[in-house]
């Protein structure tokens, strides 16, 4: 059983940056494909960016050159950081983890809300 908790939300203006940390429980943190996912009120949730256990990354078109993900073994730790900020990335953002690289993610964190403000 993977335990994630995701930290670092806030309000943020237009143009500002964020760093979010998703800390994971267990000790095969480094085999695990790890995600980031966002829901903005009203809207199904979607996909954000993704780095795998050989730390790949993947990102949605909407955030690419403006997010980072990044992952800390030693930590046991996945980070987001994001850049230039618009209120188009207001949204809870959520920390996932998966067993492979690829399919369904089995384990989600609560949450957490990023707000910007223009």
């Amino acid at each position: 059983q993977v335990q994630l908790v995701e930290s670092g939300g806030g309000l943020v203006q237009a143009g500002g940056s964020l760093t979010l940390s998703c800390a994971a429980s267990g000790r095969t943190f480094s085999n695990y494909g790890m995600g980031w996912f966002r829901q903005a009120p009203g809207k199904e949730r979607e996909f954000v960016a993704r780095i795998t256990s050989g730390t790949n990354t993947y990102y949605a078109d909407s955030v690419k050159g403006r997010f980072t993900i990044s992952r800390d073994n030693a930590k046991n730790t996945v980070y987001l950081q994001m850049n230039s900020l618009t209120p188009e990335d207001t949204a809870v953002y959520y920390c996932a983890a998966r067993r492979t690289n690829s399919g369904s993610y089995n384990y989600w964190g609560q949450g957490t809300q990023v707000t910007v403000s223009s």
